[in-house]
């Protein structure tokens, strides 16, 4: 096969028109499988199909592009560097954009390689022209040059070169460029800043992340938003949180919140601060945020009430995100009234409404009422229990009225509060009270989507891993839904096809 390839690449150089013989070459190494191709294409010099990314020909050059990223694909990242560093960078700068995402990518792989990162560290021109790449009109090749920088970040020398050389003023000039690509340089930083305390220590020696911050307050809304999503990204690790918490980054958000009121604009940036402070509950601790930042809770509470879509949406992920620990459970239960005014707005929400809306409560609700077996006590089962009886006069009927309704996503999330509550005692119980709800739950003519069928599969399975199921739902019950369980989501009764095909 080395041969053919060989073979193939001496007629390329020798045509004029090499359009018929690269397509020979595409189709030969797409016939070698991933694991024999390092074997097949090392030794050979692919220099010449570089040289023919250099042409006007459209078809030309998407041809070599594919055959290249199957070739470059199998190369080990020191054998990249070594033999093909000045042809990855005459592809940073070609007009073609699929040529640019291939060099940029190849490059990535090379800085994810120590031994092979030296070549590309010394080369102050390649780094220079990814930086500017994040500059380019074209989203996706600014992306993939923020993905392969943010290799740097994985070692010291990288980090040394990108923030203690003169590649800072580049990625300066870069950023002065608009509002657009400084927030992708802030998207670079903030993905840097995440790997370790060490990397966000670069980029806060740098002053990007203080002028990052100085944009949460800064005039234009729409930036404003903007930086909140970069900051609730810089949370999302332990170190992170530590830095924002050091600069009083959660008391600023927490007054922006209560200065909203006043701004006829803050509907554009405050389901992102509302956003921020939910990330935070659930990787920190629920309560300590609550009661810390109570002006987060009650803003949920109001947006939750809020004739606005957009707000209501946010305040019933939030709500969702709160309520799917134990600990937020307990912090919205203390709440009292006013939770309970919220959760029959859900009820109401998930009843009638904008479909997007519905699911999210619908969501919400089912969140809300989960509890592992683990956390199953007394008091817990009598919380969820309380909520599940708040949504309707009859929620048993409500539940299963939205999951006739001819809407998939409504009947999927229907069913997961069903699955929620098949796991908890007083939810079984409820279930072979209500007259043929377990018909309906072994029916496999309701819900004919893949997404309907796995969504009664996993309400099946929820019921047979319960240790109280077979006693409240009785025996037979159990054992038939077993059956279902071990014939699997998609199973069609061979009765059921003979009486279809006679109905025909």
């Amino acid at each position: 096969m080395a041969a053919s390839i060989e073979s193939l690449l001496q007629e390329i150089s020798g045509v004029e028109d090499p359009t018929e013989e690269l397509q020979s070459l595409k189709l030969a190494l797409l016939s070698i499988p991933v694991s024999a191709l390092r074997d097949a294409v090392s030794g050979q010099r692919f220099n010449v199909i570089f040289s023919l990314l250099d042409s006007n020909q459209r078809e030309q050059v998407e041809l070599c592009v594919d055959i290249l990223e199957r070739i470059l694909k199998a190369l080990s990242p020191a054998s990249l560097a070594q033999n093909y560093r000045v042809e990855l960078q005459g592809g940073l700068t070609h007009p073609n954009e699929t040529v640019k995402i291939l060099a940029l990518t190849q490059i990535g792989r090379i800085l994810e390689h120590p031994d092979a990162a030296t070549e590309i560290l010394n080369n102050h021109d390649i780094l220079q022209a990814v930086i500017q790449c994040i500059g380019e009109e074209k989203m996706a090749v600014a992306k993939q040059a923020i993905q392969s920088l943010s290799k740097l970040s994985h070692s010291k020398p990288g980090l040394d070169k990108l923030f203690q050389s003169d590649l800072l003023k580049v990625m300066k000039d870069v950023m002065a460029t608009s509002d657009i690509i400084r927030y992708r340089i802030y998207e670079l930083v903030v993905e840097i800043s995440s790997v370790s305390p060490i990397s966000l220590g670069y980029c806060a020696n740098s002053s990007f992340i203080s002028q990052l911050i100085g944009e949460l307050t800064g005039d234009d809304v729409l930036i404003r938003a903007t930086a909140i999503e970069m900051v609730t990204t810089l949370a999302h690790s332990q170190h992170g949180r530590q830095y924002l918490a050091q600069q009083g980054i959660m008391d600023k958000i927490s007054n922006m919140i209560r200065g909203a009121d006043t701004d006829p604009f803050s509907s554009l940036y405050l389901p992102g601060l509302v956003k921020f402070f939910g990330n935070l509950a659930i990787m920190d601790s629920p309560q300590q945020v609550c009661e810390t930042y109570p002006a987060f809770q009650n803003k949920v509470f109001e947006m939750a009430l809020d004739p606005d879509p957009a707000m209501i949406g946010v305040a019933l992920d939030t709500l969702g995100l709160l309520g799917s620990t134990v600990e937020g459970k307990q912090v919205l239960q203390k709440t009292g009234e006013k939770f309970k005014a919220v959760l029959l707005r859900m009820s109401q929400l998930a009843s009638s409404g904008a479909t997007e809306l519905r699911v999210r409560s619908l969501d919400a609700i089912s969140q809300l009422l989960t509890l592992q077996p683990e956390q199953q006590t007394e008091d817990l089962l009598a919380l969820t229990e309380s909520w599940f009886r708040l949504l309707s006069n009859q929620p048993m009927d409500m539940i299963q009225n939205i999951s006739s309704q001819p809407f998939p996503e409504l009947h999927c999330g229907a069913m997961r509060i069903f699955t929620a509550i098949g796991t908890q005692p007083w939810g079984q119980k409820l279930m072979i009270s209500t007259p043929s709800f377990m018909e309906f739950v072994l029916d496999r003519s309701a819900g004919q989507t893949k997404e309907a069928k796995d969504a009664k599969f996993e309400l099946v399975g929820s019921l047979v891993s319960s240790s109280t199921a077979a006693e409240i739902l009785g025996s037979q019950h159990y054992i038939r839904l077993k059956t279902y369980l071990r014939e699997g989501p998609y199973y069609v009764s061979a009765v059921a096809s003979v009486s279809t095909e006679g109905a025909d």
